[in-house]
């Protein structure tokens, strides 16, 4: 199976019999072209509705590709930025589909849409979409419980809630398989201080063959390889993605 980074958390899984497209948003290398003259089956997932994980133009490549499904969160279609019959498969939380060739399950996020969990091949993939611990760096030493200003959202967060309704998706995602041969997930520096703890939860509570930062674009490409310390403890393999159009094998 070979794995293409598109862009921020935009990635195409490519296995023997089809292609799976994550949360496409730009591609400034020209991913998708190449892809679209495959003539495999092309599956096409959109996690939620924030404009740097879905985007419109994967509806042009209907007319490129007959053999296109679309499987999107429903808050896509909740927030208007699609029409009904756009999709063939419409999932929130806990929301399941299949065909021959995968199987697939909506899983919770702690931001909008969902996270999936795919078998296809006897392998298990996950892309996390917008789930995370993102109120990580909060969680100081001296942090004792209660409420904190977030100055960039002009709100006030309590961390510690956010952690355990974070926890909760992770313990809800082990329900379904504690072993992901794939993983995709973000890695975000913006986060500030312990912008790692999310990701490290995450491989503390699965078995990862390969670990996939994403969603580092504002942070930089080296603020995302800061994780591979982490899986090495593991003996998780770690891609050090360098730049948009990269591939390597799985």
């Amino acid at each position: 199976m070979q794995l293409t980074y598109i862009f921020h958390s935009g990635f195409a899984v490519e296995t023997s019999r089809c292609i799976l497209v994550f949360d496409y948003w730009m591609d400034p290398t020209a991913v998708m072209p190449r892809l679209l003259k495959s003539s495999k089956p092309l599956y096409i997932f959109s996690s939620h509705f924030h404009e740097d994980h879905f985007c419109r133009d994967i509806f042009s490549w209907k007319a490129m590709k007959p053999n296109v499904r679309y499987i999107l969160s429903k808050d896509i279609l909740k927030h208007r930025r699609a029409q009904k019959e756009e999709a063939d498969v419409w999932l929130a939380k806990g929301g399941t589909w299949h065909d021959d060739l995968l199987s697939v399950t909506a899983t919770g996020s702690t931001d909008s849409g969902v996270s999936w969990v795919i078998e296809t091949e006897g392998r298990y993939i996950f892309h996390a979409g917008d789930l995370n611990n993102w109120y990580a760096r909060f969680l100081t030493d001296d942090y004792h419980g209660g409420l904190v200003h977030s100055p960039e959202f002009g709100i006030d967060i309590n961390p510690a809630r956010e952690e355990k309704m974070y926890l909760g998706e992770l313990k809800d995602i082990r329900k379904i398989t504690d072993h992901f041969s794939l993983a995709m997930f973000p890695v975000d520096g913006r986060i500030g201080n312990g912008y790692t703890r999310g990701p490290r939860q995450f491989i503390d509570q699965f078995r990862v063959d390969l670990f996939v930062p994403m969603h580092f674009v504002a942070s930089g490409f080296e603020s995302a390889w800061r994780m591979k310390e982490f899986t090495d403890e593991k003996d998780i393999r770690f891609w050090s993605i360098s730049c948009e159009g990269d591939t390597t094998d799985w």
